[in-house]
Order: C-alpha cells, then sequence, then structure tokens
C-alpha cells in the first residue's frame, strides 16, 4: 500500500490479524449476549437451538448458532427486532417491500456514528480525500443509499451534492457545472447518465469525475470495463444492505480493485451452502451471511443475505476480502433444470455489438415448460441487420456460455424501464401454481 494511503488509515484498519480476531471475538459475545437478552426473537430461537451467549467461546462457535432470515424480520415488523427502548432510536430505514412486508431497520446515535465511518473509510479506500466534492445520485429516503453516503461522505471531510435519483438531464448538468469528482450511483443508473451525456452531445470522458463508487445491486466486470472506458474514470465496488446497516459493510479499494474488503471489526462474515448452511472453507462460493459485531438498536445475528460469493485473504487492507456478488440464491432461474443467473447475460449483452447495457430477462410459460426472453436494447442508430446480429449472437453466447436456449428481442433504445434505484431484471410472468 502506498505511504501516503497508509497514513490515512484509521485505527482498526491498522489491526494485526492476531489483534483483529480477540477484538472479534470480544465484540461476538457481547453482541450475542445484547440479541439474547434484549430481543424476544433471539432468546426465543436461541433457547430452541440449544445454545446461550457465553456458548461461543471461539470465533468457531458461531456456527453453533441459528441463522436469521427475511423473513423473521418480516414477521417481527416493524419493532420486534430492536433491542433498545424505542425513545433511544434516532432514525429509521426500510426495504422496499416489493415482495411482501418491508423489512425496517433502527438506529441508535452510536449506530449513526459507526455507519458514517465505515462509509467514511470505504470512500477513502475507494480513492476519496477531504475536500473532495462528491455526487451522491443514490435515492434519499428509507433506502438507506442516499443519506448513507450522504453522511459517510461528510465524516471524511467531503463536499456533498445531494442530487438523489431522477431527473437525469439535471443530474448531467450539474455534473458539468458543480465538477465532482467522486459520483455514488447504483450501475445501472450510471449506464443511464451515461446514455444521456452521449444524447446531449456531451464528451462523458470530459467531465470532471475521476472515481465511481457503485452499489446496491450486483454488476459485473464487463459492466466494470464498460463504465471505465466510455467514462474515463475508475469503477470500484461497495457492499451493504439495510439489514446488517446500509452501504458501507465492504468496499474495493481503488488501488488492487480485486475484491470488497469486508470491514470486519464490525461485520462478522461466514460463506455457507445454500442448501445445507454448512459453513464453507475460505475460498469456496456459497452464500454470504453476516453478524453484526457493534449494533446497538437492532444486532443481527447469522443474517443470511441470499447474496453469493466467496472469502479470500486481504491485500490492500488486513481485512479479508469478498469476491464481486455473482447473483443471488433467490434471483436464481432454474430453466429446463439448468441455473441461470441475470450477470451471466449481463456478460453477454455487453460484450455483443449494436445492443446497449440494458437488458430485461422475461420468464413464461409455454404448455408444460418453462421459457426465457431476453430482452436488449438496440444502441440508437443501429441498423435493421446489426439488430439481427445482435440477436444471434446473445442466442448463440448463452446456448454456449450457460447450456439453454433462450429467445432474443432487440427492442428500441430506452424502452426497456429505467429505475433510479435496483434494476428490474427479471420479469417472471409464468401463471402461479
Amino acid at each position: 500500500m502506498a505511504d501516503e494511503a497508509t497514513k490515512l488509515l484509521d485505527s482498526g484498519e491498522r489491526l494485526d490479524a492476531a489483534a483483529l480476531r480477540a477484538l472479534q471475538l470480544e465484540r461476538l459475545r457481547t453482541s450475542l449476549k445484547h440479541a439474547y437478552d434484549d430481543v424476544p426473537f433471539y432468546r426465543e430461537s436461541f433457547d430452541k437451538a440449544g445454545v446461550r451467549p457465553e456458548d461461543c467461546r471461539s470465533l468457531a462457535d458461531l456456527s453453533r448458532f441459528p441463522f436469521t432470515t427475511k423473513a423473521d424480520l418480516r414477521e417481527n415488523y416493524p419493532y420486534g427486532m430492536f433491542a433498545v427502548p424505542r425513545e433511544r432510536i434516532r432514525r429509521i430505514h426500510a426495504s422496499s417491500g416489493t415482495t411482501g412486508r418491508p423489512t425496517v431497520v433502527g438506529y441508535t446515535q452510536n449506530d449513526l456514528s459507526m455507519w458514517a465511518d465505515m462509509v467514511a473509510r470505504s470512500i477513502r479506500a475507494a480513492g476519496g480525500r477531504p475536500g473532495d466534492r462528491i455526487h451522491v445520485a443514490y435515492g434519499y429516503g428509507l433506502f438507506t443509499g442516499g443519506l448513507g453516503a450522504h453522511y459517510g461522505a461528510e465524516r471524511l471531510g467531503c463536499t456533498v451534492i445531494p442530487a438523489s435519483g431522477g431527473m437525469t438531464a439535471r443530474q448531467v448538468q450539474l455534473i458539468q457545472d458543480l465538477e465532482p469528482g467522486i459520483i455514488m450511483v447504483t450501475p445501472s443508473y450510471m449506464l443511464t447518465l451515461l446514455d444521456e451525456f452521449e444524447r446531449q452531445g456531451v464528451d462523458p470522458r470530459g467531465t470532471s469525475l475521476r472515481v465511481g463508487i457503485f452499489g446496491a445491486e450486483p454488476w459485473t466486470q464487463e459492466m466494470r470495463r464498460e463504465i471505465e472506458e466510455r467514462f474515463g474514470i475508475d469503477a470500484v465496488d461497495i457492499y451493504g444492505l439495510s439489514e446488517v446497516i446500509g452501504p458501507g459493510v465492504a468496499q474495493e479499494c481503488v488501488e488492487t480493485k480485486d475484491g470488497l474488503h469486508i470491514w470486519e471489526d464490525h461485520f462478522f462474515p461466514e460463506v455457507v451452502d445454500p442448501s445445507t448452511g454448512e459453513v464453507l472453507p475460505e475460498g469456496a462460493e456459497g452464500e454470504l451471511v453476516f453478524t453484526s459485531l457493534t449494533k446497538e438498536a437492532m444486532p443481527v445475528i447469522r443474517y443470511r443475505t441470499r447474496d453469493l460469493t466467496r472469502l479470500l485473504p486481504g491485500t490492500a487492507r488486513v481485512f479479508r476480502r469478498m469476491e464481486k456478488i455473482t447473483g443471488r440464491s433467490d434471483d436464481m432461474v432454474i430453466l429446463r433444470g439448468v441455473n441461470l443467473f441475470p450477470t451471466q447475460i449481463e456478460e453477454i449483452v455487453l460484450r455483443t455489438p449494436g445492443v446497449a447495457p440494458h437488458f430485461q430477462l422475461r420468464l413464461t410459460r409455454e404448455g408444460r415448460l418453462d421459457a426465457l426472453t431476453v430482452r436488449a436494447e438496440a444502441r440508437p442508430g443501429a441498423a435493421p441487420e446489426a439488430r439481427e446480429a445482435a440477436a444471434r449472437a446473445i442466442a448463440a453466447g448463452v446456448k454456449d456460455g450457460v447450456g439453454v436456449s433462450v429467445a432474443v428481442e432487440i427492442v428500441e433504445p430506452e424502452s426497456l424501464e429505467r429505475s433510479v434505484g435496483k434494476i428490474r431484471r427479471i420479469v417472471d410472468l409464468r401463471p402461479r401454481r
């Protein structure tokens, strides 16, 4: 790590491996006791599993404790998972609730301070420095992205431009006029901004931006190359989820871009087999599970994220890395016996000439069999023969790379639904059984 960057590390980042493990165990035991003593759900869950907080004598003992799922959070809606009196809650965030009840999360003042510290640490790892101007285009409100990025940037000493989402043409103008050096946004909306720059006849490589910090949805190396080449910036990944804290659980370092370092002094990771729940060895791919180590308002114990990744040794930091998310176990499409993830289709679409990096997967049922149609937008000005060639290339790429036959439709530019947050990649039109 460069000497200049090393000087900027906070005390947590300066821990050696032995000191980190000792701190994790101390904080883990405290968090388990806090959850057991102050959250009826965890007391019942631990008792049913036959474990108590004092049974955790090593980090490996965490595997004896039961998982927490999103369904558990929804069943305890709205305040059942809170571990402090409601008068100590300083902020409430919630998921969108598009697939059921929203998951509600609360924060004490100390939680908000820790969260700001972790986002500040993340921005610094991405190359941000005090005094930088940061354009925050994550949505503000109950979604954790906007406010999480905002307070973290201020904690680092940056100037925040709270653009939020939407009003794409205005965002392009703000970037030109206010000259931010960093943008924080979902990768899919960054592509929408790129399209708007080009629509206005503005060279996106000529802006003041030098770093993009992208999160809130899985994105591939192909998308990184697309953004970096078209914008002339460094594109790095940030990871988080509201149930654990929000953005700032893990961050990719700009000097290595080799996976996201997990801030393990506050969030303890495991990777488990999605089917059996068995803890997998380092380097094996599976489902990411998090236990909070320092949260007060809403500690989470072995929370199943459904995100698929693997743990790797640290490089730019002492903390372990997680590989870029390859997909979600609940986003996996099983099509005629073949497992398929949207990120696999994304890689094929991004390398196909004549199409834009915007696509959608439509699942239907033809007779007794499921069918998948890939709908991808043509690039402006693409000739009919180029669109036909692109459709053939995508169909062949899916057949060769994934092993399943799909239909492909090349649709008009900007005709697929855009989102200022997470893009809706899968539309399931199959009849309910």
